[in-house]
């Protein structure tokens, strides 16, 4: 691994080890209107950031096409909108660690999903390395206490972790990770407010009492603004397989932190699960970035592009 490897790794795993403290925080938000919540958290996010998107920022804004801005509201309402009221729907009959094994098998998804689109082979090491990530997750938290529609929300949220990734690369390149955290926090507020709207009418935002405010809080600055920062700066240097690798560690964060609000513990299996984790990570990243075949085109995919497993050659 070399010194932009190393950094692309250290930040992504900063940013999967915030977004599993959050699931704790989700359990948080259990009575508070979803869409509501998550316009709180998003349009506050997008406030924070915008003094952080730098010079030009709207002319690459200008530049955008409707087929980018298509592809940036998609990302919006699959990866994040989508992902987290699949989140706080499951936790309502599940336990905050259930939804992190199923975000937690993302890596293996998209391992097979990128190069399929891309007409390769995967690549043994990322796979090899997705595999035991995924067997990690499951033996952090085990299979929990859960029911049907736990279940079905938790497979929600992982469609929404893997669109998070895939959605996105195509305007990391011109947007850039701060700008792109803050274009798509705007359009997640928007789509949240007319969730809200449609979904709770007159009841879709109310004030949030104290541990409410506390949860949003450190959904929006924690999480939302260093988190997707920190995870598209990573994915701008090990493209979107090897990145991915990475959420497995949200069910070990979310293992260790759900002791804190009493909705789990951490013992021997969750031991041996991180380690599983560790070693997988360790193992795709080892692996030299894939590339396109010459001439290979993907597959036509809404959010996707054949430079999904490229990393940009400058650092934003």
């Amino acid at each position: 691994m070399n010194a932009t490897t190393t950094r692309g790794a250290l930040l992504a795993a900063l940013a999967c080890v915030l977004v599993g403290g959050s699931f704790t925080a989700n359990s948080l938000l259990g009575d508070y209107p979803y869409a509501g919540g998550q316009f709180l958290r998003y349009a506050l996010a997008c406030l924070l950031l915008l003094p952080l998107v730098g010079p030009g920022a709207a002319d690459r804004i200008r530049a955008l096409t409707p087929r980018q801005w298509s592809r940036l509201a998609l990302l919006a309402a699959v990866g994040m909108v989508g992902f987290n009221l699949a989140v706080i729907a499951a936790e309502r009959t599940a336990e905050p660690a259930v939804p992190g094994v199923f975000v937690g098998c993302a890596p293996l998804l998209v391992a097979v999903l990128v190069p399929l689109l891309e007409r390769r082979r995967p690549g043994r090491a990322v796979l090899s390395g997705a595999w035991l990530v995924v067997a990690g997750a499951c033996a952090v938290q085990g299979w929990g206490r859960t029911d049907g529609p736990g279940i079905a929300f938790s497979a929600c949220a992982l469609v929404g972790e893997v669109g998070f990734a895939v959605l996105a690369v195509p305007v990391l390149r011109p947007l850039g990770p701060r700008l792109l955290s803050a274009t798509v926090c705007g359009v997640a507020a928007v789509e949240s407010a007319v969730a809200g709207v449609v979904l709770d009418g007159g009841a879709w935002l109310r004030r949030p009492d104290a541990v409410e405010v506390a949860a949003l809080l450190w959904q929006a600055v924690i999480v939302t603004v260093v988190g997707f920062v920190c995870w598209y700066m990573g994915m701008q240097r090990l493209g979107a397989e090897r990145a991915t690798l990475f959420s497995g560690l949200i069910p070990v964060a979310a293992a260790c932190t759900a002791p804190l609000v009493a909705a789990g513990s951490y013992g021997v299996p969750q031991a041996v699960g991180s380690a599983l984790v560790g070693a997988g990570v360790v193992l795709g990243c080892r692996a030299r970035p894939a590339s396109p075949q010459p001439g290979a085109t993907s597959a036509p995919s809404p959010g996707t592009t054949s430079t999904l497993t490229t990393a940009p050659a400058s650092p934003p």
